[in-house]
């Protein structure tokens, strides 16, 4: 099975809405360049002072982008 997995990095403080935002453009530009098969990004708020930056890809491409982009955290994403 390939599952989808989304690959986590959490963003703290009063800059971390737009850390997380310009983030996203970062994995979206990588996707691309990568080759990888899906290409969504996003950001989530959790609290005013935390946000996420996200990155789905498929279960074999989670090894490429752990090396290359050093996520917190990963979990799998269920549509």
């Amino acid at each position: 099975m390939n599952r989808k997995i989304k690959v986590i990095w959490e963003f703290y403080g009063p800059d971390a809405e737009q850390t997380a935002k310009h983030h996203q453009i970062h994995l979206e530009e990588f996707a691309l360049k990568e080759k990888l098969a899906l290409d969504i990004a996003g950001v989530e708020y959790v609290n005013e002072m935390q946000w996420l930056a996200y990155l789905l890809v498929m279960e074999n491409e989670v090894l490429t982008v752990r090396d290359a982009l050093k996520p917190l955290r990963a979990e799998i994403f269920e549509d």
